[in-house]
């Protein structure tokens, strides 16, 4: 190659210390390389990952913010209590009234629905003393107030339940038990008329709160198998 037809970039740079001629080593000063000159170097690429740097699920979980104990224990005591009281509650629907097994799964039903009316009045009262833990990924607009009217309406529905169950039982003259330790107090007249009012409310809130339930677990199943996100991950313990 001549002379005149180096490239600027990779030419050597030419001093004259004493009587004698010298060239440094060859420096680049591409601009392909962030500007900075390399004597003899590979050019800088930025950190390298490490195998301690490589990123883990269980390191992903452990960065999600989680609910205290106490929310959490709430939240799957209560969960597991209101999923048997519906069942429980569907299957008599079918049964013939007046049955000694349909009577003692009632009495199953009305002690499990009282436990979650004290339950849920206990955990409204924990939640508006504390806080929900953000979340990591952001939720879109609508996607976040589906799920707070979704919330809204089960916290609401699980006070209806027991509230219009213990209106019916109590007017319609039957047992108020509790897991057969003692029977509420009957602080409603028997009034038959009344108590078919109160049935059919209970009857009609049964339905929406299968729909509620089943779309709280549609919800999750959304978020855990098709989003990948860590919503589900805010409610289990944190990982060690």
């Amino acid at each position: 190659m001549k002379a005149g037809n180096r490239s600027p970039e990779f030419a050597p740079v030419r001093t004259d210390r004493g009587p004698q001629s010298h060239f440094r080593p060859i420096q680049f000063r591409s601009s392909r390389f962030g500007g900075a000159t390399h004597s003899g170097a590979a050019p800088d690429l930025g950190p390298t990952m490490t195998t301690g740097d490589t990123i883990t699920a269980d390191s992903q979980a452990a960065a999600v913010p989680h609910y205290d104990g106490v929310q959490r224990l709430f939240h799957w005591s209560m969960a597991a209590i209101v999923i048997t009281a519906l069942l429980i509650g569907l299957y008599c629907s079918y049964q013939v009234p007046g049955t000694p097994v349909r009577r003692y799964l009632l009495e199953w039903h009305k002690s499990l629905g009282m436990t979650a009316l004290a339950l849920i009045g206990l955990r409204i009262a924990y939640r508006l003393a504390t806080t929900a833990p953000p979340y990591v990924e952001r939720l879109g607009r609508l996607t976040h107030l589906g799920a707070s009217g979704a919330h809204l309406a089960l916290y609401g529905l699980m006070l209806f339940m027991p509230l219009t169950g213990y209106w019916f039982s109590a007017e319609g003259g039957y047992s108020l038990p509790f897991f057969w330790l003692f029977q509420w107090p009957r602080v409603l007249p028997v009034d038959k008329a009344a108590a078919r009012t109160g049935e059919v409310l209970h009857g009609y809130g049964a339905w929406a709160i299968y729909a509620f339930v089943l779309l709280h677990v549609g919800a999750v199943v959304w978020h855990r198998f098709v989003k990948r996100d860590s919503v589900l991950a805010r409610m289990w313990p944190p990982s060690r």
